[in-house]
């Protein structure tokens, strides 16, 4: 096991990566604890919740993103309120990426801040939405656009939870991986070499750590978004949040995949990125999320970028693009290029 220091300037925190980090639940004794979790995760770890979080309030909300929003919220809080819990309670957010964004959120809103840790159980949430103190639900169709910065003060990162997951949610890590490393050459050159290994609990454990230590630079020296450094962890996400709000179906790692593909023809197209590298960074996508489809009606989902955080101007599209190697550019569009491009794209794949 592995510890990773956090040092945000709002609150400090370590991340626990690696077997046996689980058992770092045992900092948590003799506190007053709230367990969210949602009933997919529930289901597996009823048991394991009441032993390692013995005497805690436990809330179970459903699963699934669609339920990320203001009704479920307020239902957290309301729990939260029955408990009769006061500002030194602990928030517990065990589950994926859902559970810990709306339990970071109200964690920060309930007496404007509790304690927060997060045990995430997927791959995705472990290498990315777990570390950095991002918290949101999504409103009116527009993902994450209600949040705050709150950061965790425990992360625990223990591969003994992935052995539930389906291929596909291993598969939705792994989308977030490869945009980890289309950012860092060393963890690029790693998942180069290690394509065979993808699936391999000893090579995720090692490049989890790999992520949540380059993750947690980037939140360092940009804990709020406001100097740029952390929008490059926005990259596939422009085009792959548009979709992903617009078709469903798919993960989200499997849509950050998908808009990572896109977007590096794009830059190709803006003379952003060479061709051999765009090329290779498509095949490593591939590796992952196979042949990427053909979209009917992609105009029209595109416009959904429209609404993304990033953007600073009105009518214009803003997206982190690979470069090189371990570099990214910020590229910034006028929305019906983007569009343009993107059917362009697209119609390549009929």
């Amino acid at each position: 096991m592995q510890t990773i220091q956090v040092h945000t300037k709002s609150r400090p925190g370590a991340v626990f990566c690696g077997q046996g980090a689980a058992e770092q639940a045992e900092l948590l004794r003799d506190k007053t604890l709230f367990v969210l979790t949602d009933s997919n995760v529930y289901r597996l770890y009823k048991e394991y919740i009441a032993e390692k979080f013995a005497g805690a309030a436990v809330c179970v909300v459903p699963a699934g993103e669609r339920h990320k929003n203001r009704t479920t919220l307020f239902k957290i809080l309301d729990a939260m309120l029955d408990a009769k819990l006061n500002r030194n309670a602990w928030l517990v957010a065990f589950g994926g990426g859902v559970i810990g964004d709306m339990g970071g959120l109200a964690a920060s809103l309930y007496m404007r801040g509790v304690h927060v840790v997060q045990v995430p159980t997927t791959l995705l949430a472990q290498v990315d939405s777990s570390v950095g103190g991002k918290t949101a639900i999504d409103y009116r169709g527009v993902k994450n656009v209600i949040g705050a910065f709150y950061q965790p003060e425990y992360v625990i990162c223990d591969p003994v939870f992935l052995r539930t997951l389906p291929k596909r949610e291993l598969k939705c890590g792994l989308g977030e991986i490869i945009k980890t490393g289309a950012l860092d050459a060393q963890i690029y050159e790693k998942l180069c070499n290690g394509q065979r290994q993808f699936f391999d609990f000893s090579f995720l454990e090692e490049i989890t750590a790999d992520c949540v230590r380059f993750k947690a630079h980037v939140v360092e020296e940009d804990e709020c978004e406001r100097n740029g450094l952390r929008k490059c962890l926005n990259m596939g996400h422009t085009t792959g949040h548009a979709l992903e709000l617009f078709y469903g179906r798919r993960s989200h790692g499997e849509y950050v995949l998908i808009g990572m593909d896109f977007e590096s023809y794009i830059a190709e197209e803006e003379g952003i990125c060479p061709h051999g590298y765009a090329k290779e960074l498509r095949a490593l996508i591939s590796a992952v999320a196979g042949k990427i489809p053909h979209f009917d009606g992609i105009g029209e989902a595109a416009k959904a970028a429209l609404y993304d955080k990033k953007n600073e101007k009105r009518g214009e599209i803003s997206m982190i693009v690979p470069e090189a190697k371990g570099k990214f550019a910020e590229l910034k569009l006028p929305a019906q290029k983007y569009i343009d491009l993107l059917e362009q794209i697209n119609g390549g794949r009929v």
